[in-house]
């Protein structure tokens, strides 16, 4: 948060010396606003193109046993140009080397799923669940350790977690 913040804040300010720079060449006849405005618009150009490169850097900063199995782009009101080209907003990957069968049934597996998400600050988090693969049901575990059935879901044949986590 305090390495975007300084980084935005350099950004609007060499777009703010491009502006002087414009007013200098023309020897001062460019109109005063467009400091502010080149500022503003680099401060804003910097911010979007944050947003939009997001998921590439955390994807780049995986290790090998990560497999994304979702990813979520929204549109946001107040971010207008994400109404036209949505950017991901979340994503959710398996630790695939968490992966582990359970003794007493061939059909289940416990893993471990994270969920990356960006927001003001980036946030991580991450829960054990438990799938059968047999008939495609999810459940988390609890911090107790626990099934959370009233939290059970049943994936489909073509869900890239169900194919990940079971085949």
């Amino acid at each position: 948060m305090f390495w975007t913040f300084v980084a935005t804040v350099f950004c609007g300010l060499g777009a703010a010396g491009i502006a002087l720079a414009i007013r200098a060449l023309s020897r001062n006849t460019a109109p005063k606003w467009i400091i502010p405005v080149f500022a503003g618009a680099g401060m804003l150009g910097y911010l979007i193109s944050a947003e939009y490169t997001w998921f590439e850097l955390k994807q780049s900063q995986l290790p090998e046993e990560a497999v994304i199995v979702d990813t979520e782009s929204d549109g946001i009101f107040w971010r207008p140009w994400t109404l036209v080209a949505p950017y991901v907003t979340a994503f959710s990957t398996v630790d695939t080397k968490s992966v582990r069968q359970s003794q007493e049934n061939s059909q289940v597996v416990h893993f471990t799923l994270y969920r990356f998400e960006q927001k003001m600050t980036d946030s991580v988090s991450h829960r054990v669940h438990i799938m059968h693969c047999g008939n495609r049901e999810l459940v988390p575990l609890g911090s107790d350790g626990k099934p959370r059935i009233d939290n059970m879901k049943r994936l489909g044949p073509q869900d890239s977690l169900y194919q990940t986590v079971c085949q």
